[in-house]
């Protein structure tokens, strides 16, 4: 059993270091991580961050309480992406008819995908086009304390208004201007300036504004979705390497210059990148995959992989690292998967296992994490340690993998019909064995389904006969 609150350490993108977490609040720990940008379906490295930053947030819940951790992941529903898509997918309809046509079905459809993977709905989930008055309002602040300005019909961040600019990616405005060219008319007074807001022709979508009507720029969306949930700084901002900039450092940047504040976030978390047997992902080379192709159609590998062995090979990799996703990968996961479920199955509560928590405690630790999984699956199978099936159940929940029905999953990828009938005559001839007191045939027959992954347990029935059960435990 726990007895003690686990001690919490991350690595922080912006120190460059593993440290101990110490929220600025236990009661109330806050987690920002981007979230999609719905002009299309959320492909598998949308995904693996999705997964990575629900896995963070049911290690704080655990740690700090359910109630006492408040994660936002936003939904960016204004985008050039977005019109390009609504004008392609529905010429026919208004532009803002289409624009929320396309990023509706979208969003529903990434909803439903980290669904299927297991993840929690967050604390909340802003979209960008509720927000338009937040970013308004911080635009305003820049422009006031001179850390922005108008030109070329935008209104753009002076980044050399910030001493520090670039502490997140390493980078300073020097290395951002080597080599770079300058056109004489540009409105820009550095080429590392970017867009706070922008106009917006009559058929583009677009707010008024005191500097026209227009839309916002990528990066000020997010600063003023975290800013209004959960202040001007808070504990963890997450997402993908490839954030860190130009997004993640532009956040930094109008945040803290427009609070001057010392932070925007304490700890910056970031997944490693994903490729695909090998090569990098991409449209051209034919290895560009949905999650919802993963999950509802045969086109990788030649099957369906359920949601759950999908979440397993993400956390068979440390999220820090790059992960190669391969056919083989997914057969691995889905070999370890159906013989953790198949332990778990036959209880219905958990009781917690430090070993695990303190992998995770551990910088997310899911490797490790893994393996206490599968060491409490044999040690359930063999009665080996007190408990071990109740923690494999817990362990299971809290790396967030969802139960379908039992039956359901061992008629699918367990113990089939013709294995069944074998197996209850095996169990049948042991039996005979017992009550004719030929001991040594019984525990053959007891090894030989062991071997399979069925474990039997003897019990007396209401008539005070001997008896058995079994399960599958593989």
């Amino acid at each position: 059993m726990t007895t003690a609150q686990p001690h919490l350490s991350f690595y922080n993108t912006l120190t460059r270091s593993k440290a101990a977490f110490e929220p600025m609040d236990a009661a109330n720990v806050r987690l920002y991580a981007c979230g999609p940008t719905v002009y299309d379906f959320a492909h598998i490295g949308n995904g693996r961050a999705a997964i990575v930053f629900d896995l963070l947030f049911r290690v704080l819940r655990h740690v700090y309480g359910e109630s006492h951790v408040t994660y936002v992941r936003n939904i960016t529903d204004v985008d050039d992406k977005i019109n390009a898509r609504a004008l392609r997918d529905h010429p026919d309809l208004p532009l803002n008819e289409a624009i929320r046509k396309v990023t509706e079905t979208t969003a529903a459809q990434y909803q439903k995908d980290v669904s299927a993977l297991g993840c929690l709905e967050p604390s909340v989930q802003p979209r960008a086009t509720d927000n338009i008055d937040g970013m308004q309002r911080l635009i305003e602040r820049l422009l006031a304390n001179g850390h922005a300005y108008a030109a070329g019909g935008e209104v753009l961040f002076a980044t050399d208004s910030m001493a520090d600019y670039g502490q997140l990616s390493g980078r300073n405005l020097e290395d951002n201007l080597a080599g770079a060219r300058v056109a004489v008319d540009s409105h820009k007074r550095n080429p590392a300036d970017f867009v706070l807001w922008k106009q917006s022709s009559d058929d583009e979508p677009g707010w008024d504004s005191p500097w026209g009507r227009g839309r916002p720029g990528w990066h000020i969306e997010c600063s003023a979705m975290s800013e209004r949930y959960l202040g001007e700084t808070f504990d963890i901002h997450g997402g993908g390497l490839d954030l860190i900039f130009p997004h993640h450092e532009n956040e930094i940047a109008q945040s803290r210059c427009a609070h001057g504040s010392h932070a925007m976030a304490n700890v910056w978390m970031h997944n490693g990148f994903l490729q695909v047997e090998g090569q990098k992902m991409s449209k051209s080379l034919g290895n560009f995959f949905t999650i919802h192709q993963l999950l509802e159609t045969e086109d990788f590998g030649g099957r369906k992989w359920p949601g759950e062995v999908l979440r397993l090979a993400m956390l068979m990799t440390h999220y820090r690292e790059p992960i190669d996703f391969t056919v083989k990968r997914l057969e691995e996961a889905h070999s370890i998967w159906n013989t953790l479920v198949t332990a778990a199955i036959p209880y219905d509560t958990g009781v917690p296992d430090d070993e695990l928590i303190a992998c995770l405690s551990d910088d997310l630790n899911s490797v490790a994490a893994i393996k206490r999984l599968q060491t409490l699956r044999n040690a359930s199978v063999h009665e080996a340690e007190p408990f071990a099936g109740q923690k494999l159940r817990f362990g299971l929940d809290l790396l967030g993998f969802k139960y379908r029905n039992a039956a359901q999953w061992l008629e699918e990828n367990g113990v089939g019909a013709t294995e069944t009938a074998q197996t209850e005559q095996q169990v049948a001839a042991r039996l005979a064995a017992l009550n004719a007191k030929d001991f040594a045939r019984a525990d053959e027959i007891r090894s030989e389904l062991a071997s399979k992954g069925i474990v039997l347990m003897d019990y007396k029935d209401e008539s005070g006969q001997r008896a058995t059960k079994w399960e599958v435990k593989r």
